[in-house]
């Protein structure tokens, strides 16, 4: 061999080497970018007694947002979403699900639905929505709730109307929170449209007592989300490669990478996805239920129809298919544009009234019976001030209905 053809063939050997390197290089790159996440491989989908799949077009996951305390080891599921990622419309819909929902899980009998997360993880969370609510769930994200203060500040905050109403309720939060992590943190100095840090967007999704109570709260976590896609969707190229590697180490989720990138593409087929927000029950469709109020019970029947209808059907709940027909996208109310609209046109600033009332002789606390049982799951009495705790450590007394009253 000559030593020209000699080295003819070593520049194609080199070359080769350099593209291989390059693009190991550019892989493992886009590997720790985007799929540097915490990847959960303990999911069995025999146990997780998901329905058929019922459209190869839509991918049903569940969310998962987790407040917990020091020193726990387990945590429930404060917030408890289906996110469904409907590549034929080019949607993204969040269906909230009310944490203190009267449900079903298997080997404990019937508690709240964020109990479910606490007794089993996310596998018995997970079979817990699908067994309820007739779903086709094998995947989800969770997300800590001290780790959205990350996300938040690497999107460099989110912009929120914050109503005069909230203002102190959610310095109030802010406080408590700045106790708890031993730091003192900036409060809001007024209401409006303004650009909230990581910690006061996580104080405001918090808030629930006096202003709405837990539906106002499942509405302003809507908020928040809506605020967070709306500044992803201002970024470029650069600046959601740079976020992505902020963002991708707070996640933790069944998704593996194999399915991380169709699910990605599929939902960029025609551009930015959608985003839309529902909450079930819906109004007039729930009543409390058990002592103090502790459970928010409904038909589950009646309420896993309408997140059928809304999913594979694309009709929001509450309506009906011939007030969708013909709204397209672009045009629908059901999805906030703005600060000040919250996602799905609904107001949760007042909590909905349902329609079907208890027996007072089941419902009455009675004079015989122990104030301890009135206190809710999770939370306790004290007998020397008479004074209850919730599950969140916030005191309240019971009036003479029965009704909470925050001091």
């Amino acid at each position: 061999m000559s030593l020209k053809r000699f080295q003819r063939r070593l520049i194609r050997i080199l070359t080769v080497l350099v593209l291989l390197s390059a693009v190991f290089c550019a892989a493992l790159y886009v590997y720790r970018t985007f799929l540097g996440y915490n990847y959960d491989s303990t999911l069995y989908e025999e146990d997780l007694a998901a329905g058929i799949k019922a459209d190869e077009n839509i991918t049903n996951i569940a969310l998962f947002g987790l407040d917990p305390r020091d020193g726990d080891t387990q945590s429930h599921s404060d917030c408890t979403m289906i996110v469904s990622v409907d590549n034929t419309r080019g949607k993204i819909k969040l269906i909230s699900l009310m944490r203190d929902s009267l449900v079903a899980i298997d080997g404990y009998g019937m508690d709240k639905l964020n109990a479910a997360y606490w007794a089993g993880g996310p596998s018995l969370a997970i079979r817990t929505l699908n067994e309820n609510f007739g779903t086709d769930i094998t995947e989800y994200i969770a997300v800590n709730f001290e780790q959205l203060v990350e996300i938040i500040d690497a999107l460099g905050g989110v912009e929120i109307d914050v109503q005069q109403s909230e203002l102190d309720e959610l310095n109030r939060v802010i406080r408590d929170y700045g106790i708890e992590q031993g730091q003192t943190f900036q409060s809001v100095e007024s209401a409006g449209v303004q650009t909230l840090d990581g910690v006061q967007a996580l104080c405001y999704g918090r808030i629930r007592k006096g202003v709405g109570d837990d539906w106002a709260r499942v509405e302003r976590q809507g908020i928040v989300l809506q605020a967070m896609f709306t500044k992803v969707q201002s970024m470029d190229a650069s600046g959601l490669i740079g976020l992505m590697q902020k963002l991708m180490p707070y996640v933790t989720t069944s998704l593996s990478a194999t399915e991380i990138a169709p699910l990605i593409v599929g939902a960029l087929q025609h551009g930015v996805p959608e985003l839309e927000h529902s909450r079930v029950p819906l109004d007039g469709e729930w009543y409390y239920s058990g002592p103090s109020n502790t459970y928010i019970e409904y038909d589950l029947d009646t309420a896993a129809e309408h997140i059928r209808a809304y999913i594979y059907d694309d009709v929001y709940p509450g309506e009906t298919a011939s007030d969708s027909t013909g709204t397209s996208s672009s045009d629908s109310t059901q999805m906030t544009t703005g600060a000040n609209e919250p996602l799905g046109g609904v107001d949760f600033d007042e909590p909905p009234t349902g329609p079907m009332s208890t027996d007072d002789s089941e419902s009455s606390s009675g004079s015989v019976e122990d104030p301890a049982s009135l206190a809710e799951e999770g939370g306790w009495y004290d007998p020397e001030t008479g004074d209850y705790y919730d599950s969140d450590g916030d005191r309240y007394y019971l009036d003479d209905s029965g009704t909470r009253i925050y001091y």
